[in-house]
């Protein structure tokens, strides 16, 4: 209940002093993104193994609900490319009915991610994980529109990364002159677009003009209406999955995926549009409308959707300011669904896949591969380890394993800055009874063994009677930190000797109260500062070198 109670979309605040004219900006970049996305909607579902008419319902729907409850003011949610990899294995493996449960599992994952307040964990991803999927998801979009540009003569294309490749491979001598040449023209016709003007989105040029050219000229060309028939002129029918739930327990896997993939990408954008306005999403109420979004989208046929970056962007770049924009957004695009539903099988499938090239080649940012020596090995493995197993595995292997080598360099690294020093204090030789050590950095499971070494002294033969201890500068002791000092405490105890801790700060002084040792300890060996250690341990008042 409590996190209903933090229910509060962003069109709530946005409303407050909305007037006509910031109502006219929001209507004019509504517009524009819904016609952007109509093409983009169509390809992303093709290429994702869907019908074009499961992507715009995806835009409509998914990006209405997005608009309307999300925690952005100007995120644009719909079908994207980051999801056709995973979305086309799910439909070659389980089917299209268990893709549509699998992303209303999503969607329940992500509306309790967005409830139980982990929006701002998903920050806790390297970048490093991120940048290195992202590139490998484009090269895998890049490699599934061979078979379209080139207009290939392909059965199905397998699922899996090297049965791809070798069915691209078997399928060359069918390329059709034609579908290269068209998709060839509208690649660069997209590229070159924006330089001179903007005002149009250039995949839409590209789309009006490659099917105007197919058509004029009889080309001999694939098209969405010699594949799929056309699309329908309207929304299809409510309806709910048939769901078994024997078949639930291996679609939680695929789902999980989808809820992660989600996340990330939806923060991401909004983030994005963040540094564009000026302005400060909610990541929880983001998560709840991905969420809900991605529950609603399959009952009307839909698949998966998450924050559009290149939408949302273009929103922001045509004016748009509040999630009225994206409202617009999907009412444009149900309006061309009811009247121009009948143009669409005319549309060339390569006109669609050189889209879809464009979009992958700028979603890959190639030129961070030609900086990656400025940047340390640790940074280079986990991106290149996540690039590699996304292409060649899957994305949940990848970020698995970037998670894992990400953080085992991270312990590494902080394990190496931890540091446990003696530090001088008056009188000579190693015979003196009283040993100061400075203990710096964060005393955790990767650092504990630097207390090791002093256990030493505990031993009877050894000349020190009083350990101390400075942690004034350890920012951080976890449960196998403290151990480490119990276990000292303990063998100094047994021998007759002391331990003194001196200046912890809160976090471990924390710990040990909750834990119990300061009891074993005992609160007088707990010192405010390294000066009242030493008065208490009987040695000199300060060491050497210290004030």
């Amino acid at each position: 209940m409590a996190a209903w109670t933090r229910f509060r979309p962003k069109l709530l605040d946005s409303l407050g002093g909305y007037d006509g004219s910031r109502f006219g900006t929001d209507v004019i970049a509504g517009i524009t993104v819904g016609i952007l996305a109509l093409p983009l909607a169509m390809a992303f579902a093709i290429a994702s193994g869907m019908s074009p008419a499961a992507g715009i319902v995806t835009a409509i729907i998914a990006g209405l609900v997005i608009s309307v409850f999300g925690g952005s003011r100007v995120q644009i949610g719909g079908p994207t490319g980051a999801f056709i990899v995973i979305v086309y294995g799910i439909v070659v493996q389980y089917g299209i009915a268990n893709l549509l449960i699998c992303t209303m599992m999503a969607g329940v994952m992500l509306l309790a991610m967005g409830l139980a307040r982990l929006g701002t964990w998903i920050r806790f991803i390297p970048i490093s994980v991120i940048s290195g999927f992202t590139k490998g998801i484009a090269v895998l979009i890049l490699l599934s529109q061979v078979k379209e540009f080139l207009g290939l003569q392909i059965e199905a294309l397998p699922a899996e990364f090297f049965g791809k490749i070798e069915a691209l491979w078997a399928g060359l001598p069918t390329v059709n002159p034609h579908s290269v040449m068209l998709g060839a023209a509208c690649v660069l016709l997209i590229v070159v677009w924006p330089k001179r003007w903007r005002i149009v989105p250039s995949p839409v040029v590209a789309l009006v003009a490659g099917t105007a050219v197919a058509a004029a000229l009889s080309l001999d060309v694939e098209t969405i209406g010699s594949r799929f028939g056309g699309i329908p002129s309207g929304l299809p029918p409510f309806a709910l999955p048939t769901v078994s739930f024997a078949e639930l327990g291996p679609l939680f896997a695929p789902a999980f995926t989808i809820a992660l993939l989600g996340a990330i990408e939806s923060l991401l954008s909004a983030t994005v549009a963040d540094n564009m306005i000026d302005d400060r999403h909610d990541p929880n109420q983001e998560l709840i409308a991905q969420g809900m979004a991605n529950i609603a989208a399959p009952l009307f046929g839909g698949f998966c959707a998450t924050g559009a970056i290149a939408r949302t962007s273009t929103n922001v770049r045509m004016g748009g300011r509040t999630p009225v924009a994206g409202i617009v957004h999907s009412l444009t695009l149900l309006l061309v669904v009811l009247l121009a539903a009948p143009a669409a099988r005319y549309i060339p499938l390569t006109v669609l896949s050189a889209i879809l090239l464009v979009v992958a080649w700028k979603m890959g940012e190639w030129g961070e591969f030609r900086h990656l020596r400025r940047y340390r090995f640790n940074y280079q493995a986990v991106l290149l380890a996540t690039f590699v197993l996304t292409v060649i595995f899957d994305l949940t292997v990848a970020v698995q394993a970037g998670l894992v080598l990400a953080a085992v360099f991270f312990i590494t690294r902080m394990s190496g800055l931890t540091q446990v020093r003696e530090v001088e204090v008056p009188g000579a030789g190693d015979d003196r009874p009283v040993r100061v050590y400075e203990v710096f950095g964060s005393l955790f499971f990767g650092a504990a063994n630097k207390i090791e070494p002093l256990l030493a002294l505990a031993e009877p033969a050894h000349a020190a009677k009083v350990i101390v201890l400075d942690m004034q500068k350890v920012i951080n002791v976890d449960t196998t930190g403290l151990d480490m000092l119990s276990t000292l405490q303990r063998k100094l105890a047994r021998n007759g000797k002391r331990l003194f801790i001196a200046g912890a700060n809160a976090q471990p002084l924390s710990l040990f109260s909750r834990s119990g040792f300061v009891d074993v300890l005992g609160a007088e060996h707990l010192c405010a500062d390294l000066a009242t250690a030493l008065l208490r341990a009987g040695g000199p008042a300060s060491p050497a070198g210290t004030h």
